[in-house]
């Protein structure tokens, strides 16, 4: 995903727009990323949902980057209208030209998570999905998911926390605002002062192999559990709008 910020930010020389490195740009168009961090995000957010709908009719991604997730969406909650947003043009193409490969009909809008160009109560669902640790204006973000979804429309949320992003080998490899990474417990905080309802069976906290410091190796080559009370990598929830 690609760094969202505010087009017109209050605080002069604030930066907006974080480029993603040459590792980052090559690893999410790997097939490592879609099967190990979008699927399993999706299936695990899916999961989340109370009540869940046969079809969520308008569906806005936030921060599309190369359009992989796009067909996901559409074939696990068949929206009518789905709408791909993204900051930086060159994703909005590619994006484009993934729509136009998987024969989705799809809009896209070249604009950034706090300025949505949605009406008012318009959207079913909203899906973000490791975008917010790019995001720099993040309370005006929610604010706007939260005016342009309908009553009882949800937010299907995942994102890595600070201890992940701020971990050496993500420092190395990528490249990140580090000063607005947040825990799982502040995401989930921030997310409910915004007007949202999280239920307690609606949040996950994965603590999958390519999140934790040793890829869990340990795990896998002794047998040793992970330690009770770790700090979370990753937190994954369905919230309601209110």
């Amino acid at each position: 995903m690609t760094p969202l910020g505010t087009a017109n930010s209050a605080e002069p020389g604030r930066l907006l727009h974080v480029p993603e490195s040459r590792f980052g740009t090559w690893f999410i168009n790997t097939g490592i990323w879609n099967k190990y961090v979008l699927e399993t995000a999706i299936g695990n957010l899916e999961g989340l949902i109370a009540d869940r709908r046969p079809s969520y009719p308008r569906i806005v991604d936030v921060g599309c980057g190369w359009g992989h997730s796009l067909k996901l969406l559409h074939d696990h909650f068949r929206p009518q209208h789905l709408v791909a947003i993204d900051v930086d043009g060159k994703m909005i193409t590619a994006s484009r030209a993934e729509a136009l490969r998987q024969n989705l009909a799809v809009e896209f809008q070249t604009t950034t998570g706090s300025h949505l160009q949605l009406p008012d109560r318009s959207i079913d669902m909203v899906f973000c999905h490791q975008t917010f640790h790019h995001v720099v204006d993040q309370e005006d973000a929610l604010r706007e998911f939260h005016r342009v979804l309908k009553p009882n429309g949800v937010l299907l949320f995942a994102e890595s926390t600070r201890e992940f992003i701020h971990s050496w080998i993500i420092r190395l490899l990528f490249r990140h605002p580090m000063d607005v990474q947040r825990t799982a417990a502040e995401y989930l905080l921030m997310i409910r002062q915004a007007g949202f309802a999280v239920a307690p069976g609606s949040i996950s906290y994965p603590y999958l192999w390519w999140s934790r410091p040793d890829f869990a190796i340990i795990e896998r080559c002794f047998g040793l559990m992970p330690r009770s009370g770790h700090e979370e990598t990753l937190i994954n929830l369905c919230a309601v709008r209110l």
